[in-house]
């Protein structure tokens, strides 16, 4: 593998359309923080052409995202643009803290317990509790009975309260008492072999872009086609990975190795790649 990563390898060929969504939260989450939370069109076509997308693709996907209810149409000063929707700013808050803060739970932070019970006539609310819950990081440790390190209670909280689903479930923290061996239970409750081949594949895709990055070799335009796909597959990452006890967790875990590689890009590319960013969001 060569020590530039190509914008569009992050977006795929077979996987473009639903990479895309991700992509542009991504981009959203970054440069549009600040007042309105907006971007025009033309500087999300521009940014996006950058990593290769054609326009079309990405109406289709803000499209998408719009139906969703994560951006919105608007204009300002006469330009045409998209704004996160409301509440999309409170998620995205959430989401630094899991991405950037990298919380790893010790196992004297106990666990936290998620039983819930939907009516069959509200299948809806079962299917929001159990994305919710998933999205979260949290185990199955038993049909309606989810699970995951207590570190995670105030998000949980937070996010339950937010979609309206305190009514259907009850949350309970507390330790593992008795009967098995909690790091055997962990494998049968996480994937956790999908989670090492993920980071695997992390590893090996950015990787080689560390030297060019850390010697400051990669000029803005380039930075900026590696950070937001990096960021984009890196920060769906926490959310498979609670942050379970080292101690549960097999010897080398990859996932801290994973983390040090992604603290390390993102501070070196993050200047250039917002330079160019914001050279393109300003610009009329």
């Amino acid at each position: 593998m060569t020590a530039h990563v190509e914008p569009s390898s992050a977006v795929g060929t077979g996987g473009r359309d639903s990479r895309l969504g991700p992509l542009i939260v991504t981009l959203f989450a970054l440069y549009a923080r600040g007042g309105h939370h907006w971007l025009s069109v033309a500087s999300v076509l521009r940014l996006m052409a950058d990593l290769g997308v054609e326009g079309q693709a990405v109406r289709s996907a803000v499209s998408r995202l719009q139906r969703r209810g994560v951006l919105r149409g608007e204009r300002h000063e006469g330009a045409a643009g998209y704004a996160v929707s409301a509440g999309t700013p409170e998620v995205l808050e959430d989401g630094d803290v899991r991405v950037f803060e990298r919380y790893r739970a010790a196992a004297g932070d106990g666990w936290l317990v998620v039983v819930f019970s939907v009516p069959g006539s509200e299948r809806d609310k079962r299917h929001a509790l159990r994305t919710a819950l998933t999205r979260l990081g949290f185990g199955t440790a038993a049909p309606g009975v989810w699970v995951a390190p207590g570190i995670l209670a105030d998000e949980t909280r937070r996010t339950l309260q937010r979609l309206g689903l305190t009514p259907y479930v009850d949350v309970f923290t507390g330790e593992h008492f008795a009967f098995g061996d909690p790091s055997a239970k962990v494998r049968e409750w996480w994937d956790l072999d999908g989670l090492t081949a993920l980071y695997a594949d992390f590893l090996e895709r950015y990787r080689p872009v560390r030297e060019r990055a850390a010697a400051g070799a990669i000029p803005p335009r380039e930075a900026f086609g590696i950070h937001l796909p990096m960021l984009t597959e890196w920060r769906l990452l926490p959310y498979r990975d609670p942050g379970l006890p080292l101690s549960l967790l097999p010897p080398g875990w990859t996932g801290d190795t994973a983390g040090a590689l992604f603290e390390e890009l993102d501070r070196t590319l993050r200047g250039p790649a917002g330079a160019h960013a914001l050279s393109v969001v300003h610009t009329r």
